[in-house]
């Protein structure tokens, strides 16, 4: 919770140059919001954060985003010149000040309107975001003002704002001149690429951006690679990997670049359905087909229809569905459950699997001739053991997504967790890293990540202060020792069964025994 004391030169400070580094931490201006936000309502006591943007095609501001609105409240908000204070503000270039919003109810935003009750008491602000001195858009926030000291916090959050609103249009226009330049450069590699069908490099770039896709690693350059090159034709693509490498994402990622990106998405999980259903599922059933079939149901193929259709886990199909679906690629055609006619489908096919289809197919459980027709254009995705270098990303990407669902602020992961993130070998790969993230952030109290947050299994005897505090040698004549006694036990002290026993001679135990100072006559049994 933020002081009720203004806070000092030296910690407005560090607030504005936290407020910037979470600017330049993320790609786009959007995702840099929320967090702004919460810092300005964790730290400096403002409320309903709101910042628009100008739309050059409409000419009009529209909600960027707003601290407290919901999506759709979001995606409706606009302003046009003079409307309201946001739009005054918009139209004049000058910051506006009102000490009482519920004195000034033509102030009232039009997204969430609130009773005069509530606004009393209430200061708002909104300043403009000027750029070569121009009006791209606004920034404007609120507190309700203590009883005391009212003219010095409003003349604290107009200076705190003032900097706060250069830094977002700064960082807005920096944006806007990287994308200029990157549309720019798409431009003239198309001139250049598309000779001879290939494909151009900027379908490269394109899978980076709006992708849900992330990492920069030598191995998924060469997946970005494979899916730009696969995404605009319509080949069938086998996705191959471990499990939770991200399989989906590869399949979500090649539709959306694709000529269907318009069209249905319709992912199924063929290992989640009971055998009896899929068939079903698939290809859907006409009414009265089986006992609970009370009306007629389309498939998934048909759900599909100029579309993709994504089949995870397609390794778990059993013989009998194995042996339609062939037919479907054959033919391009389904026949629902207790149908008669043929149905035409015209749907791009993605299957994933964590299996080894070569194996499957060599131990019979695969159809040979349904594999080569999947794995017309194969994609490995690698296992995070394998792209070290995407696990610091990851990480501050899942940081992030949980501290917003969470409604939390993280600051930082500290380096000792780093440390052992990156050493770890994550065999439940990036959907194990993020399980442990999602975890450190609900445990996190001081807005750092820590090593003692991360999961047991994560940890090392060195951040666990739990070091071997013996020698090798120490130990494994310890081990050695226990060994002997537990066989002359067995052999009720026999030394010669003993040895046997262990694999040693006579002659080796005896000396071993002597060494050790074990009295084996005590083992002996008393029945004789």
């Amino acid at each position: 919770m933020h002081s009720t004391v203004i806070p000092d030169e030296k910690e407005t400070l560090r607030l504005l140059l936290d407020i910037a580094r979470t600017l330049d931490k993320h790609v786009e201006l959007r995702s840099s919001l929320s967090p702004l936000f919460s810092l300005l309502e964790v730290r400096a006591g403002l409320v309903r954060g709101m910042v628009t943007l100008l739309e050059r095609s409409t000419g009009v501001l529209k909600i960027e985003e707003a601290n407290g609105l919901s999506a759709d409240e979001k995606g409706r908000g606009t302003y046009r010149l003079g409307e309201g204070l946001i739009g005054r503000v918009f139209e004049t270039g000058l910051p506006v000040v009102v000490p009482d919003l519920s004195k000034e109810p033509r102030f009232l935003n039009k997204a969430g309107m609130r009773s005069k009750e509530d606004l009393a008491g209430v200061a708002c602000y909104c300043f403009p975001l000027l750029s070569g001195g121009s009006v791209i858009g606004t920034l404007s926030a609120e507190r309700r003002l203590p009883g005391e000291q009212q003219d010095e916090w409003m003349q604290w959050d107009q200076n705190l704002l003032e900097q706060v609103a250069s830094i977002i249009a700064d960082s807005a226009k920096l944006r806007e001149r990287i994308q200029e330049e990157q549309f720019r450069l798409r431009q003239e590699l198309q001139k250049n690429d598309t000779a001879e069908g290939a494909i151009p490099l900027s379908s490269l770039r394109t899978v980076h951006s709006g992708s849900s896709i992330i990492g920069t690693s030598t191995c998924m350059q060469k997946v970005y690679e494979l899916i730009a090159q696969v995404a605009p034709s319509n080949a069938t693509v086998l996705i191959t990997g471990e499990s939770g490498t991200g399989k989906e994402l590869v399949a979500q990622e090649i539709h959306r670049l694709s000529r269907r990106a318009d069209k249905p998405y319709i992912p199924i999980n063929c290992a989640a359905l009971p055998e009896s259903v899929i068939e079903s599922e698939l290809f859907g059933h006409e009414k009265g087909a089986f006992t609970g079939a009370v009306a007629q149901r389309k498939g998934r193929f048909e759900l599909a229809h100029r579309g993709t259709l994504f089949l995870d886990e397609i390794g778990d199909l059993s013989p009998q569905v194995q042996v339609k679906l062939l037919r479907v690629l054959q033919e391009r055609e389904i026949e629902r459950v207790g149908g008669d006619r043929p149905i035409k489908v015209d749907v791009r096919l993605i299957a994933a699997t964590n299996r080894k289809l070569e194996q499957e197919v060599k131990a019979g459980r695969f159809r040979e001739d349904l594999y080569y027709r999947l794995n017309v254009f194969p994609i490995h995705v690698p296992p995070l053991r394998e792209r070290k270098s995407d696990i610091v990303l990851l990480a501050d990407y899942f940081v992030e997504k949980y501290a917003e669902k969470n409604g939390k602020l993280i600051k930082r992961i500290s380096s000792p967790t780093l440390d052992l993130l990156t050493s770890y070998h994550w065999p439940g790969n990036v959907r194990e890293l993020e399980n442990c993230i999602e975890r450190a952030v609900i445990l996190s109290t001081d807005m750092v990540i820590h090593s003692y947050h991360l999961p047991p299994s994560l940890q090392s005897a060195l951040s666990t202060n739990t070091e071997p505090t013996t020698t090798l040698d120490a130990a494994l004549s310890r081990l050695e020792k226990e060994l002997i006694v537990e066989a002359l036990k067995i052999t009720s002290g026999n030394m010669a069964a003993a040895a046997r026993r262990l694999g040693i001679t006579e002659r080796q135990i005896g000396l071993r025994v002597h060494h050790y100072g074990i009295n084996w006559r005590m083992y002996r049994s008393t029945k004789m």
